[in-house]
């Protein structure tokens, strides 16, 4: 389980939100913060009225052999007071290699701690036919409250699991897509239970082995554009409006970035170097056409 092209998407989901232009930790929006994908403590979600989730839930179907192993990584943020702010600290949490076999006699149950939170991951298979299985991934966590309390979302939060995401990889077998199901699986996709994430098939387009289920709604084989310099963890902006809001920061502004948070530092020193010529490839450029029933389709811009 060593893809580039997944890792780097996996790293975009991992911080998206995680802090927003302009980057400054006194800024409004960066007061509450806005990741997905966030596992609370259940303590804090039965209080609560309203769709705030303890555990998530992954299901998806694979072909393969009973022996065929499949393993799990886990990915989050665990928030650290720091100075004032919380700063993000990932954390990884791994299965053993497990045939599809053993998860249909026995399902996996691998408890986890870092830093204060604890939590949970559940890997289960049902055979579905001779060759087909459905696979099911819960993450839960399992911190208690403490001396948080139950409307301190501040501290809350440092007892959560964010932006919680999961890759799953086969050997020997292959993923079906939840999103474009060859006919005779459509039946089995749809029975499938997604609980706060969405899978996909990730890695080398036309590969099978490897899903990215994530908490914010991706496409099959989703990648990177090669146009971006670098991760900005605003998903409602586009990489050049920014950059050029980023240069337009006072110095009073950047120094404040410059103390604070250590990737929202990067993000602004590596801004400030981008060459003129960098702002000319960030207009658009067409990947490709394909065809459809409906006509000619353009790929991403």
């Amino acid at each position: 389980m060593n893809d580039d092209r997944v890792e780097k998407i996996a790293n975009a989901v991992l911080y998206e939100g995680y802090m927003l232009y302009p980057y400054r930790s006194s800024a409004v929006k960066n007061q509450q913060r806005f990741n997905f994908g966030v596992l609370y403590p259940r303590e804090y979600c039965d209080a609560q009225i309203g769709s705030d989730a303890w555990e998530m839930q992954t299901e998806c179907l694979v072909t393969g052999y009973a022996a065929t192993p499949l393993e799990i990584k886990v990915r989050f943020l665990r928030l650290l007071a720091k100075n004032g702010f919380q700063e993000g600290v990932e954390r990884t949490v791994r299965t053993p290699a497990c045939s599809l076999r053993a998860l249909v006699a026995q399902p996996l149950r691998q408890n986890f701690q870092f830093d204060g939170v604890e939590g949970e991951l559940e890997l289960r298979s049902k055979c579905l036919d001779d060759s087909c299985f459905k696979v099911t991934l819960i993450v839960r966590n399992l911190t208690g409250l403490g001396s948080a309390g139950h409307k301190d979302r501040d501290e809350v939060l440092l007892r959560s699991l964010l932006s919680v995401h999961s890759i799953l990889h086969i050997e020997g077998g292959a993923f079906i897509s939840s999103i474009d199901p060859p006919e005779q699986f459509r039946a089995a996709v749809a029975e499938c239970r997604n609980i706060g994430t969405w899978p996909v098939l990730a890695g080398e387009e036309s590969q099978r082995e490897t899903v990215l289920s994530a908490p914010i709604i991706l496409y099959d084989y989703p990648q990177i554009a090669p146009e971006s310099a670098g991760d900005l963890f605003d998903g409602t902006e586009i990489d050049e409006i920014l950059a050029l809001r980023i240069l337009t920061l006072t110095d009073a502004e950047k120094e404040e970035v410059r103390n604070g948070d250590d990737r929202a530092r990067r993000i602004l020193e590596r801004t400030e170097m981008l060459p003129p010529e960098y702002f000319q490839r960030l207009h658009g450029a067409l990947r490709g056409l394909r065809s459809n029933s409906e006509g000619p389709h353009e790929e991403s811009l």
